[in-house]
């Protein structure tokens, strides 16, 4: 744990598929203790006040992503994630919902250019174990992973 503060937060964001099962992640490059960093991710960001975890899921994978058009299709639960950053210990309890793209319709990322998100592309894996795969934190893997146990008590085909 860093010497600095702990900073307690709630974040919200989206395991997105297509119609062709293919899953939404975004990438960027950052340089994390000195050292560049390639990290692929899920959509997420902050829980505002007053907002629902399902509110600001939406917002962030619109905002980060460009897709808005979403249907959500199931609520993943949540997980915690710690780690130090900037010398803060950072708590921050995600909720992830599973969503399907109604719309290929896309508008640019709503972010601040100077922040990191500025940094996100999309990028899109083949399917739900090709994005586990991709993905850089075991914690996204966990809720791709419910995603896929969603589909499979479903009968559906998202692998």
């Amino acid at each position: 744990m860093s010497g600095g503060r702990t900073v307690r937060y709630r974040a919200a964001g989206g395991v997105v598929v297509d119609g062709r099962g293919r899953v939404l992640l975004l990438e960027r490059d950052v340089v994390r203790g000195g050292r560049p960093v390639h990290e692929v991710r899920l959509p997420k960001g902050h829980v505002e006040p007053g907002e629902s975890d399902l509110e600001a899921a939406l917002r962030e994978v619109c905002e980060e992503s460009g897709y808005c058009d979403l249907a959500v299709l199931a609520d993943l639960g949540t997980g915690r994630a710690e780690f130090d950053f900037r010398g803060d210990h950072v708590v921050r309890d995600e909720h992830y919902f599973l969503m399907r793209l109604r719309s290929p319709a896309r508008t640019a990322p709503n972010v601040n250019p100077a922040s990191e998100e500025a940094l996100f592309r999309v990028v899109w894996a083949e399917n739900l174990h090709v994005a586990r795969q991709m993905l850089t934190f075991e914690g996204e893997r966990e809720f791709v992973r419910r995603a896929q146990e969603w589909f499979a008590q479903r009968g559906g085909h998202e692998s």
